[in-house]
C-alpha cells in the first residue's frame, strides 16, 4: 500500500521574502498598467495592515515582559537599554550627515522652479522634555494598551516584568502564562506573514497607480537622492557597524531583514512593521526573544534614522528651491538639532515633520516650503520607514551579540524562514 505523497507544494516551498518580492512586482506592474483604477487592489492591503496592527499591542507586551523577567538582573537590562540609545544616536548623527552629502553633491533643488503656499499644519512644536517624562508612566495601563501608546506600554511592561522577577517564585505562574500568551501571538504573526505577498501586492498596486508622471517628474530627482541616500545608509553605516563592531558578516543580516524590509516599505509604518521585525529577529538572525522583545520596541518608537535622511536632503533641497547658500555652521547645526529632535520627538505623533519644522527653524528656512514634497510624501515615506525598520534590526542584532544573546548559526544560516 503506498503512502501518499506528504511533500509541501510549490508555494510553501518558496520562501516568504521571496513571495513578498513577487507581491511587490506585481503591485507596482498592474499599478503602472491600471492607473488609478489599482486601487480597486488596496482593500486587499488594508486588510493585512489591520490583521498587523492587531499584534502589535499584545505582542511587544508580552514578549516585553517575558524579556525582562529572561533577563533576572536589572544591572543587564540597564546595560542594554544604554547601549540601544546609544546606538540609535550614532546612527541617527550619520543618517543625517548622508541626506546632508547627498543632497549637496547631487543638487536636487538647483535650476528647478516651484511655487508653495502657506502650510499652517508645519507650525507644529515638539512637547517640552518635562511633558515628554511625564507623558511616559501611563495613569490608566488599560487605557494605555488600547490606545496603542507604545512608549507607555513599555514603562508599565518594564515595570511589571521588574516586579515579577523580584518576588521570585510567587510570580512564576503568570511569568509562564506570559511565555504561553507570547508565544501564542508569536505563532499568530506568522499566520498572518501568510498573508504578506497578497497584502503588499494590494498596497504598492495602490501607490504606483496613484502617483502618475505628473506628480513624480518635478521631484523624481530629490526622491532619488533620498532613496540613494538610504540605500546607502544601510549598506555602509548598518553593514559596516555589524562588521566593526559585531564582526558579523552583513550579507546574512541583509538577506535575514528582507521580509520586515517590504512590509515596511508598503505599509510606511514602523510601529506596523513590529511583529515582522520580531520575527526576523528571533527567527532568522538568531536573537534572543529577551534582547528582541526589549530593543525593538524601543526603537520602532524612538529610532529615528530614515527621518533624519530625509531631513538633511529635504533641508538642503529646500535651501537650494529657494537660493539661500547653507554654511558649514549650518550643515553642523542641522546634524546636531536633527539627532536631539529624534529623542525630544520621540513617540509624538507626526514626529517626522515636528524634527524637520525644529531644524528647518534653526537654520531660518521658511515652513510653508515643505508643501513643495507633500505631494510626494508618501513616496519618501515608504523609503524613511524601510531604513528605520532595518536600523531596528542592525542594534538589536549587535546589542544580542554583545550580551551572548545571538544563535550565530542560526544568523549565519544561508536559508532565511
Amino acid at each position: 500500500m503506498s503512502t501518499p505523497d506528504r511533500s509541501p507544494g510549490l508555494w510553501r516551498r518558496i520562501p516568504l521574502w521571496q513571495k513578498i518580492l513577487v507581491g511587490l512586482a506585481l503591485g507596482v506592474l498592474v499599478g503602472t498598467l491600471m492607473g488609478e483604477s489599482a486601487s480597486v487592489f488596496k482593500p486587499i492591503g488594508d486588510i493585512f495592515i489591520s490583521a498587523i496592527k492587531m499584534l502589535i499591542v499584545p505582542l511587544v507586551f508580552s514578549t516585553l515582559v517575558v524579556g525582562i523577567t529572561a533577563m533576572r538582573d536589572p544591572q543587564k537590562m540597564g546595560r542594554i537599554g544604554a547601549r540601544t540609545i546609544a546606538l540609535y544616536l550614532v546612527t541617527t548623527a550619520f543618517a543625517i550627515a548622508i541626506g546632508l552629502a547627498a543632497s549637496w553633491l547631487f543638487q536636487p533643488g538647483v535650476g528647478l522652479d516651484m511655487t508653495f503656499e502657506a502650510n499652517p499644519d508645519a507650525a507644529k512644536e515638539a512637547p517640552s522634555l518635562v511633558q515628554i517624562v511625564v507623558g511616559l508612566v501611563p495613569q490608566n495601563p488599560v487605557d494605555a494598551l488600547a490606545s496603542g501608546n507604545i512608549l507607555q506600554i513599555i514603562v508599565f511592561a518594564i515595570g511589571l516584568g521588574v516586579s515579577l522577577t523580584l518576588i521570585g517564585e510567587k510570580g512564576e505562574p503568570v511569568v509562564k502564562v506570559f511565555e504561553s500568551f507570547a508565544e501564542a501571538m508569536v505563532k499568530l504573526t506568522s499566520l498572518v506573514m501568510a498573508l504578506a505577498p497578497f497584502g503588499v501586492f494590494g498596497l504598492i498596486a495602490h501607490v504606483a497607480g496613484s502617483y502618475g508622471a505628473e506628480v513624480l517628474l518635478p521631484l523624481v530627482k530629490v526622491i532619488g537622492v533620498a532613496y540613494l541616500a538610504s540605500v546607502v545608509h544601510v549598506l555602509v553605516v548598518y553593514s559596516g557597524l555589524l562588521s566593526l563592531l559585531g564582526r558579523l558578516n552583513p550579507v546574512r543580516y541583509l538577506q535575514g531583514i528582507l521580509d520586515a524590509l517590504v512590509v515596511a516599505y508598503s505599509s510606511a509604518s514602523s510601529s506596523g512593521t513590529l511583529p515582522v521585525s520580531l520575527r526576523c529577529a528571533t527567527k532568522n538572525l538568531g536573537v534572543s526573544e529577551g534582547v528582541a522583545g526589549f530593543v525593538l520596541p524601543v526603537g520602532a518608537t524612538i529610532n529615528m534614522d530614515g527621518t533624519a535622511i530625509y531631513q538633511g536632503v529635504v533641508a538642503v533641497f529646500i535651501a537650494q528651491l529657494i537660493g539661500v547658500d547653507l554654511s558649514l555652521a549650518d550643515y553642523g547645526m542641522i546634524i546636531v538639532t536633527g539627532t536631539l529632535a529624534s529623542i525630544g520627538t520621540a513617540g509624538v505623533p507626526g514626529a517626522g515633520l515636528v524634527m524637520l519644522s525644529i531644524v528647518m527653524a534653526q537654520i531660518g528656512l521658511p515652513l510653508e516650503a515643505l508643501a513643495v514634497v507633500a505631494g510626494v510624501d508618501r513616496i519618501l515615506d515608504m523609503a524613511r520607514t524601510s531604513v528605520n525598520v532595518a536600523g531596528d534590526l542592525m542594534v538589536t542584532t549587535l546589542v544580542g551579540k554583545s550580551e551572548g544573546e545571538l544563535d550565530e548559526n542560526v544568523y549565519n544560516a544561508a536559508n532565511k524562514t
